[in-house]
């Protein structure tokens, strides 16, 4: 089943386009990657998919976003509630300077959650569904700014799972980490894709064949080419992939 559909999506800065007729759709507790060259349209789609774009004053957005049937771009959508449906994870760890606990419990409280036995629990399974549980439950009550870089971006993770999405949004969520962090951040998403529809930005073409179900390549703003992982990085339709993955340009 399709979770989100998107049909001839345009997206402007002023008069400058920066997406162009997009079509896509993304399945259900799968993981898609988004890879292309810097500047391609790859975050301004991801941040198309949860109303990010609307925070930019001289944006203009045309065509259609769906999901679960509905569009989110009708007047009366609740972006709160939008954002509360489809999380983002940002490329740099932002945890809040408050303790891990604090961070966790943040979006649940915001949301009108009370109960400290219930927000416990909540803490509890959202670092334990972001695979840090292990690494902080004896310092829940320190400043989440003493994590290493990729316990902050798990972190950050698991402060989405705690008001409960149904769609995480990633963008490019590894570049600042190290390579076993990232390795970690990889094994993570292959989890969460048995509960959650995922999206990835990625610069890294390895990474997206490691972790995607299908992968879509932009280009200048165009969807290029869209397919299953494997035979995108094996047998690309378009000559414009081809030279993109074997490393011609980008």
């Amino acid at each position: 089943m399709d979770k989100i559909m998107v049909n001839q999506l345009d997206l402007f800065y002023g008069d400058q386009q920066a997406l162009n007729s997009i079509n896509l759709a993304m399945k259900e507790r799968s993981v898609t990657a988004l890879i292309g060259p810097s500047g391609c349209g790859k975050s301004t789609f991801l941040r198309t998919l949860n109303r990010m774009q609307d925070l930019i004053p001289s944006v203009k957005i045309l065509g259609q976003v769906t999901i679960d049937g509905q569009d989110i771009y009708t007047a009366d959508t609740d972006v709160v509630l939008l954002r509360k449906k489809v999380g983002m994870v940002f490329q740099h760890p932002n945890p809040f300077p408050k303790s891990v606990f604090e961070n966790v419990a943040y979006g649940p409280r915001i949301h009108g959650e009370t109960d400290k036995k219930k927000l416990n629990e909540i803490v509890e399974t959202s670092l334990k569904d972001a695979a840090l549980w292990n690494e902080v439950k004896d310092r829940l009550h320190a400043s989440a700014l003493g994590l290493s870089g990729g316990q902050q971006q798990r972190l950050c993770i698991a402060r989405l799972l705690a008001v409960g999405p149904e769609i995480l949004l990633m963008d490019e969520p590894t570049s600042a980490l190290d390579p076993i962090s990232t390795m970690k951040i990889e094994e993570l998403i292959a989890e969460l894709k048995d509960k959650y529809t995922i999206m990835i930005v990625t610069h890294n073409m390895h990474q997206a064949s490691r972790v995607s179900d299908r992968t879509a390549f932009f280009l200048s703003g165009d969807l290029i080419e869209e397919d299953v992982t494997s035979v995108l990085f094996t047998r690309p339709a378009k000559k414009k992939t081809e030279d993109y993955i074997s490393g011609r340009f980008g």
